[in-house]
């Protein structure tokens, strides 16, 4: 058999071709792809497959960011309308699947070593316990695990739409400005690539903290603004107090909703924290408002303060998972 598996975001879309002999952690080929460059999914297999001369493609899943619904969905942050139907004809594949993002980087969690994990909070895992999956990368993702006997099926879900609770002060006067930019406030205007640029927006529009002049040109020069303040804030040549403010406030309001997601489904199998922003700040992580946000749950504390909390260091968990749920999960769901 043979399978093309997928990791579709918003920014780039990651697609490798995988047998059950090598099974989902070695894939025969893979190519990366600027999603924006495309003007749909079908063009970059189209590509691909013809790079790689590949045919004979028995079955394919794509992880999609946005929701799956039936054999369709629509990317939440691409003008890209996915039919399953549409590709399993037109590319001659014998059968298309599709699946949420973070249900694809939930499937990966079983198979992540050590060496893909950075542990924030040692806890004590229940074996069989539910796990909690959020992933911060050009949207907010959120997904879950249960234990069904035999093994952990994964979930998807649609919580980074949730609104926006504040914590304190700042996070209040936060909402009350992104309220009189958006009908609907929810996490992912904070705690994504597409919300970072709106707590920068804050901060400097409220006066909080000047704005470099070298920051401001870079700001007009390139094209992608959350690159450029996440470098700004990690720059140890020099001090930039409004990017380290904007990401100390990403990672308190990330690390809430983490907290949020675990007292949710009691997490007691772990959370783990992914997408392409959290790997990044890896650095600073631990001396950050983050796990002090996470564990601010008043008289729960105690009980989320138990769960094992994660890191995903890995950047292919999505794809992995994706192959996972193709090579050894699909078949033998009921």
């Amino acid at each position: 058999m043979k399978l093309i598996a997928g990791d579709i975001g918003g920014t780039k879309t990651t697609l490798a071709l995988y047998t059950p002999q090598n099974g989902p952690k070695r894939p025969l080929f893979e190519g990366t792809y600027p999603s924006r460059s495309y003007n749909s999914l079908k063009a970059i297999i189209a590509e691909f497959t013809e790079r790689y001369e590949i045919t004979g493609v028995d079955h394919a899943v794509f992880g999609v960011a946005g929701p799956v619904v039936g054999k369709r969905a629509r990317i939440t942050n691409l003008p890209w309308e996915i039919d399953a139907g549409y590709l399993q004809t037109e590319l001659k594949i014998d059968r298309v699947s599709l699946i949420n993002d973070l249900q694809a980087v939930a499937y990966s969690i079983p198979l992540l070593k050590d060496e893909d994990l950075l542990t924030l909070n040692t806890g004590v895992e229940a074996p069989t316990g539910p796990r909690a999956v959020i992933a911060a990368g050009t949207g907010l993702g959120e997904a879950y695990l249960t234990w069904d006997g035999s093994r952990y099926l994964a979930h998807a879900s649609e919580g980074g739409h949730t609104e926006f609770g504040p914590t304190d002060a700042i996070e209040l006067e936060l909402l009350r400005y992104l309220m009189e930019r958006f009908d609907h406030v929810s996490y992912e205007r904070i705690c994504s690539g597409t919300g970072i640029p709106n707590i920068y927006s804050f901060l400097k529009d409220q006066g909080r903290h000047e704005e470099p002049a070298w920051l401001a040109e870079s700001l007009v020069r390139e094209p992608d603004a959350t690159a450029v303040i996440v470098n700004a804030a990690l720059d140890s040549r020099k001090t930039c107090e409004i990017c380290q403010e904007t990401m100390r406030i990403f990672l308190s309001v990330l690390g809430a909703e983490a907290g949020n997601l675990a007292l949710k489904i009691l997490a007691s199998g772990g959370v783990y924290i992914g997408g392409g922003i959290p790997p990044r700040l890896a650095s600073i992580i631990r001396q950050s408002p983050f796990m002090e946000a996470y564990l601010s749950k008043g008289r729960l504390s105690s009980v989320i303060s138990a769960f094992p909390v994660n890191l995903i260091l890995n950047p292919k968990a999505g794809l992995i998972g994706a192959a996972h749920f193709g090579l050894d999960i699909m078949d033998t769901l009921p």
